[in-house]
Formats: structure tokens, sequence, C-alpha cells
């Protein structure tokens, strides 16, 4: 018996569309300066952040993805219907089960697609890129949406102030399909984990090691912990490794990059990280002051950044570069062909 079997198609695959969401509640430097023993100056000159978005009580990280996924089908005009596949990059699910990729299928009536969660904490959206730019090379797929969308304040102790002036809620979606005749799109990446420093920076709690009790509530192991110095450290270094490897592999020199869009968890490990490549700061997109650390959604909300400040032109040539829990590193190389 024959088997009709698909052959892999060689092609390219392009970012064609984005969408962004974040809510509307705020939560200022003055809020936690009432919350916390810590100030609006220690805030923003440590890691320039001076207000965050975060969901009403009720609000889900389903319900930023599905908002920021129809922003950008609506944009490129295409039907739910049409979308083939969904990633959604997040560490604060809805639920373990089922996946919040499901939960976004099945609310945007994607009835034809089928998707997953991925879990690489701030790098998150990075791979789901990759992922999404691989389904479409291969031929399998014409349309895959990945979705960065993170609900940081389900997992913070605002008790803490170490770690609760960092995080915001946000989310951010890309629609992948093959490039036109004459684009370039995604270009190359470089992806990486450090499983050695994945105690730096965690959430202990809620998992088959340490299931929820009581005793896992009041030792606060629901909440982000954080090994601040650590992360610091291994992110400035690693960033830059990361974009210059793909960089090289690529042939292509830090002058001809139009713009650097990194993950948003610092402000001083992102000018750090530009300062050691060489790459002029009106070059790099920084928005961290107005969002905070959205976690897999800071990209995607940076590109809007970028696109809102007319700073993102169609054949630019876009560094993406990110790290997170894990730990996690990504970097990716692009042409930006949306006009």
């Amino acid at each position: 018996m024959s088997l009709a079997v698909r052959q892999p198609v060689s092609r390219r695959a392009k970012i064609s569309a984005l969408g962004t969401y974040v809510p509307p509640r705020l939560l200022t430097n003055q809020d936690l300066e009432r919350m916390v023993d810590t100030s609006d100056e220690w805030i923003y000159s440590r890691v320039g952040i001076r207000e965050r978005h975060l969901v009403e009580p009720g609000m889900a990280t389903s319900d930023m993805a599905v908002e920021a996924a129809k922003r950008c089908l609506a944009e490129r005009g295409v039907a739910p219907s049409e979308v083939e596949a969904i990633i959604v990059a997040t560490v604060t699910p809805d639920m373990l089960f089922p996946a919040t990729a499901c939960l976004v299928q099945d609310r945007l009536g994607a009835k034809g697609a089928w998707g997953f969660d991925l879990s690489a904490a701030c790098s998150g959206f990075v791979y789901g890129l990759q992922m999404g730019a691989k389904l479409v090379e291969s031929g399998a797929h014409s349309k895959v949406l990945v979705i960065g969308a993170d609900t940081m304040s389900s997992i913070i102790d605002y008790t803490d102030r170490s770690t609760c002036v960092l995080f915001g809620d946000g989310a951010g979606a890309v629609l992948i399909e093959p490039a036109a005749e004459g684009e370039i799109g995604m270009i190359d990446f470089v992806h990486e984990i450090d499983g050695s420093g994945g105690g730096a920076l965690k959430m202990p709690g809620g998992g088959s090691l340490h299931p929820s009790t009581v005793e896992t509530v009041t030792k606060k192991m629901h909440y982000v912990h954080q090994d601040g110095q650590t992360v610091y450290k291994f992110a400035v270094r690693k960033m830059v490794e990361a974009s210059e490897k793909v960089l090289s592999r690529s042939g292509i020199g830090i002058d001809e990059v139009a713009c650097f869009i990194p993950h948003q968890a610092n402000k001083r490990i992102i000018t750090s990280s530009a300062e050691r490549m060489g790459l002029p700061i009106e070059r790099v997109v920084i928005n961290i002051d107005r969002y905070g650390n959205t976690t897999a959604g800071t990209i995607p909300l940076a590109m809007d950044t970028a696109r809102q400040e007319n700073r993102l032109h169609k054949g630019d040539l876009v560094l993406i570069a990110s790290v997170g829990a894990g730990f996690t590193v990504g970097a990716s190389l692009l042409r930006w062909e949306i006009d």
C-alpha cells in the first residue's frame, strides 16, 4: 500500500503581524512606596522602572493572550479559522493543565489549530518565535500564532521589595507566515540553557517536587524567589555572548543592526549589554520604565514600542536577545518585513 507523504518544503519565514495587550490598571513606584520600604528614586536608579500594568482580580494569562492575538490577526486581516498552530510562551498558565494554548484556541475560535505551551521564562517568546518559524520553514504550516504572555502579579510577593518592584503583566502575539519573494524574514538564532543556575531564579512550590500544601503556602514557596546579583551577572554576559554569536555566524557586523530589542528585565542589564557590544543606545529599544518585566511579554511589547516610535521599518535588521530563569538564553536575527 502506498502512502501520500507531505514532503518538506524549503522556504523562509517572517513575522507578518504584531498585536499586544496590557491591562489598564497601573502600579506606580509611588504606590509601592506605600506598600514596602522602597522609593521611586531607588527603583528607577537601579532597574529603570516607573510603573507597571497589573490585571484586575479574575483576569488570567489566557485573557491577555486572546486580546493580543485578536489584535495581531486583525492587523493582518486573518480569520482565527486560518490559524494552523498556536504556541503560548508563559510561566504563569491559567492552570497546569489544560495548556493555556487550548484555552486561547477555543476562545479565538481557531477551530483548525493545534498548539502547546512553552516554558522558558523570559526567553519564552524568543524560543516560541523559532518554533513557529521552523513550522513554517518546513512547509508544515503557513500561519502560526506565537504568543508571549505572563501574569506575573499572580506569583509575586508584594511584601518582598526585592521582587515586587520588578514585574508587571502583559502579552504580545506575532503571526508567522512564509516570506514573499525578495523578503528575508528570520535569519538565524542561538539558544542555550544552563540548568546549574536554576536555583537563582525560581518558583519552588506547586510542582511535583513541592506540591501545594499548607506548609508550602506558609513558606511563600509559590512566589518568585531570586538571587539578583547572580541573575544580573549571568544576564549581561550571556546576552552579549548569544548576540555576538548569532551575528558572527551570519557574517553581520554590529554596525548593520538597525534595532536591538532585548528582554526588559533591568535597564542596567540592557545598557551594559549594548555598551559591551559597541551598539549605540539610540538603536536599543527600552520600555521597561512603562511596563516593568512582563517575562514572555517583554519582547513583543518592545517591538510594538519600536513601531510606535517609528524605529522599525521594512528591511531593517533586528537583533533580539533574552536571558531567563533556567537559566535560558536566546538571540535571534531577522529582517523586519512589515510595512
